[in-house]
């Protein structure tokens, strides 16, 4: 079946003053807008006026117009799944681009099906937005109802409803609710008033028993969000959990991850290749194998971090200079670890509490509590306040029961310890202690080896 334009036939009264109402180009109508159909006379069609596909096509942009300007994807248009680099920056560690490229392909996938739910957390700046962006891009391209909201902005949204004149806060909530597809970008970075968790506890609930296509980013973990969200957002059979572990793409000088908190960037030169063994400092063979199997150990937790592993012993032995190497050799990798004293860990954790602090107590704990790998330097040498035990003992205590790996240097012996946390690290099923029993470095030569 052919369109054929015929300018000669009679149009409708009202359409009679219409001039080019469609496409001038078109082959068919000719800037009519109506074509009438070559069918058989039995067709039901014959003799009427059909719109030509150029205005059909129009309204078809119209509409897929109409659906972006009720997106509030504006602003985020370029970002598409063409336009992210899936390996992240040049120079990303193999482990970091592997998450980078296993989110986007997870992200990529539920845009095609657009079933159930997808959960995507990480680190400020590792691309979340631009994947949830891009997942909503691809929805609107296809003709699905978008609606893209930070929680914040939600949460605004629906306050400012109650002065509306033209919308109620029903009738919003109700929208917000039921949209095929809803994108919540920053989720837990709103204010947290009852009011506010209760809302947004409503829209998850009736999304989540509904089943209704939606997109949750985070710099949280499962654990920092109010126990009934969680336990949606938890659900297997819904959710698609993906967790990018990559650096802040618009930083790229932060090649070790935990920016603000991670001293293992002032140690980068402590390395294993440059860990002095000693040999010429007229260390008895004892302290001399001590040292070498000290490295061997060390070398050994960087290539397969699992469990604890604590240096003991005096100042200057080389404790954090092992805790380092390790440290950057998993960084190499692309798998930075959190490196810090204990006395500043306690220092970041008190100045949550000002009031210009970007991050909650709450917020800075989860995140050090689960660092992938964890190095703590100088166990002992902090402030031994009742509020600094406690926290230095929820610190191991998390970490002693989800058994993650982590590093300990410290100079203090058993007895000096909080039983709590020597209780800990005295369990041989998790814990390795090596001990450095040896004089501090000098660097200076002794005249010979000592022997015994």
């Amino acid at each position: 079946m052919t369109p054929q334009a015929n300018q000669e036939t009679e149009l409708p009264q009202g359409l009679r003053s219409e001039v080019a109402i469609g496409d001038p180009n078109c082959p068919f109508c000719h800037g009519l807008g109506f074509v009438k159909l070559d069918v058989p006379f039995s067709d039901p069609r014959f003799g009427k006026l059909q719109i030509c596909t150029c205005r059909a096509l129009d309204a078809d942009l119209s509409g897929k117009n109409e659906l972006l300007s009720k997106s509030n994807l504006g602003a985020l248009q370029a970002y598409v799944f063409d336009t992210f680099h899936p390996r992240g920056r040049v120079g990303m560690g193999e482990m970091q681009a592997n998450s980078l490229e296993q989110a986007f392909n997870s992200a990529h996938n539920f845009a095609q099906t657009l079933k159930g739910w997808i959960f995507i957390s990480g680190r400020y700046g590792c691309g979340k937005t631009h994947l949830a962006a891009a997942i909503a891009n691809e929805a609107l391209k296809n003709g699905t109802p978008t609606l893209f909201l930070t929680v914040p902005d939600l949460l605004d949204w629906l306050r400012a409803s109650y002065s509306s004149s033209t919308d109620s806060f029903e009738d919003r909530f109700d929208e917000i609710r039921n949209y095929p597809l809803l994108v919540l970008d920053d989720f837990g970075t709103q204010n947290a008033t009852p009011w506010a968790q209760e809302k947004l506890f409503q829209i998850i609930n009736h999304r989540y028993i509904n089943q209704l296509s939606t997109v949750v980013t985070s710099n949280l973990d499962m654990n920092g969000f109010e126990g009934r969200i969680r336990s949606r957002l938890m659900d297997p059979e819904i959710v698609t959990k993906v967790e990018i572990n990559a650096p802040d793409y618009r930083n790229p000088t932060d090649e070790v991850g935990h920016l603000e908190l991670s001293s293992l960037a002032l140690h980068g030169k402590l390395r294993f290749d440059n860990f002095e063994l000693r040999r010429d400092e007229g260390l008895t063979r004892e302290e001399l194998a001590g040292i070498m199997e000290a490295k061997h150990i060390a070398e050994a937790f960087a290539a397969h971090p699992e469990g604890w592993l604590v240096f003991a012993g005096p100042y200057g032995t080389g404790k954090t200079h092992l805790a380092a190497a390790i440290g950057n050799y998993q960084a190499a990798l692309g798998n930075p670890p959190l490196m810090v004293s204990v006395p500043d860990l306690l220092d970041h954790l008190r100045a949550s509490f000002n009031p210009n602090s970007q991050v909650s107590l709450d917020q800075r704990f989860e995140e050090i509590k689960n660092a992938r790998i964890l190095i703590l330097d100088d166990l002992g040498t902090q402030s031994a306040t009742p509020w600094a035990r406690e926290k230095l003992y929820q610190l191991f205590n998390y970490r002693y029961v989800a058994e993650l790996p982590t590093v300990i240097t410290s100079s203090l012996t058993p007895d000096e310890l909080d039983p709590r946390i020597y209780s800990r690290l005295v369990d041989t099923r998790l814990t390795r202690i090596v001990n450095l029993a040896t004089p501090a470095y000098t660097g200076k030569k002794g005249k010979q080896t000592r022997s015994k």
